[in-house]
């Protein structure tokens, strides 16, 4: 793929920063909701530590919030300017889409949190 060895593949596959060769996660699926947040303890591939320090995915929350701006306010455009709703009607488009999107927004703010400290190392991979 033309993106891999970016930030920008690492986030959303949700791949090792490190390596992209393996998923954080232990399930790809965010939607499986019991396993939403859990990850993997070490990429399989390159042994990197996926938790750097002890609650060292807090810090995503502060992303998090980002992240769900950048789902509502489409949201909101579609639904008040696109089909011309009431206020009332917008503000439950908004929250719909944030629950909709919930496992998906947690999951970019956790990628790119980690993307903003990890680089790509293409000397991991195998040619």
């Amino acid at each position: 793929m033309m993106l891999k060895g970016t930030k920008i593949y690492s986030i959303f596959t949700g791949t090792c920063p490190k390596c992209q060769q393996e998923s954080m996660y232990k399930t790809k699926n965010p939607y499986v909701l019991s396993d939403v947040l859990k990850i993997n303890d070490n990429c399989s591939h390159c042994n990197f530590k996926y938790r750097l320090e002890p609650s060292f995915f807090y810090g995503s929350m502060y992303v998090s919030y980002g992240v769900g701006i950048a789902f509502a306010v489409p949201a909101f455009l579609i639904s008040f300017l696109g089909f011309e709703s009431s206020l009332l009607t917008a503000f439950i488009a908004i929250v719909i889409t944030l629950l909709v999107f919930g496992p998906i927004i947690m999951r970019l703010s956790r990628n790119i949190w980690i993307n903003m400290f990890v680089n790509y190392d293409k000397k991991l991979v195998k040619k």
